[in-house]
């Protein structure tokens, strides 16, 4: 749907006789798309270009490859952007991926014609927060287990490899923005993937609750807010009664 709504408009936008003009447009509300597109291009062969999607949500816009891979970059691009803010969601992932129970992406860093892309596998599933009402509240219990595990094992882990950006006040790790990025299996309700880390960051435990129902009417009618936060102080007592007893 996307892509198609970036192609019409690319197409308007060229009726319109000032290049400045169309440049400006193309830059501010198509985030050059065509230019991302074609240079993302250049990184495939042929053979493997065959299928794109567009996605758009947060500093981002997405183009997912023949259902196989993903690849990211910011809307607003600026070639000038510090290494560090561009690689920055890439060093966070790789440090969780094997300490949340939960698939996380396995980001790689693509660079073509200026542009700095980030590229990983697409995980196929649903995105819960697209699921009817009904559904999300039938599975509520086992999803919300599974969601507050996740940030059980996130918050109370410290990374030393990621110690540098923690650059503000809180307790632990977050994802930040849980409620529009959990991707299940339609067929069994199971937490498949947890994507996009561009919010991921150091702050506070009560923020990381809040935000997995803030976003979504759903998710807060559900009840999974709930069963979260009770899996996540279930663990709590259980590795504190654990370290007593040792």
């Amino acid at each position: 749907m996307w892509r198609l709504f970036f192609e019409v408009c690319d197409v308007l936008v060229g009726l319109i006789p000032k290049r400045a003009m169309r440049e400006k447009i193309r830059r501010q509300e198509l985030y050059d798309y065509r230019k991302k597109l074609n240079a993302l291009r250049k990184t495939f062969p042929k053979k493997e270009f065959k299928h794109v999607r567009v996605i758009k949500g947060g500093w981002n816009i997405g183009f997912i490859v023949n259902n196989k891979y993903v690849c990211k970059i910011r809307k607003y691009y600026d070639g000038n952007i510090p290494v560090e803010k561009i690689t920055r969601e890439k060093r966070i992932t790789d440090a969780f991926k094997n300490i949340v129970p939960i698939q996380i992406p396995k980001i790689d860093i693509v660079k073509s014609d200026g542009y700095t892309f980030y590229k990983y596998e697409f995980i196929p599933g649903a995105n819960l927060n697209r699921m009817p009402l009904k559904k999300i509240q039938k599975n509520a219990w086992e999803l919300g287990k599974q969601i507050g595990e996740f940030i059980y094992k996130m918050h109370n882990a410290d990374p030393i490899e990621i110690a540098d950006l923690k650059t503000k006040s809180g307790d632990g790790w977050n994802h930040n923005d849980i409620c529009n990025n959990i991707i299940i299996d339609k067929k069994t309700m199971k937490i498949v993937g947890l994507i996009d880390w561009e919010y991921s960051g150091w702050g506070t435990l009560e923020t990381e609750f809040e935000n997995c129902i803030h976003f979504s009417q759903k998710m807060r009618d559900s009840g999974i807010g709930t069963v979260i936060q009770l899996e996540y102080y279930v663990l709590q007592k259980k590795d504190k009664a654990t370290e007593n007893n040792t």
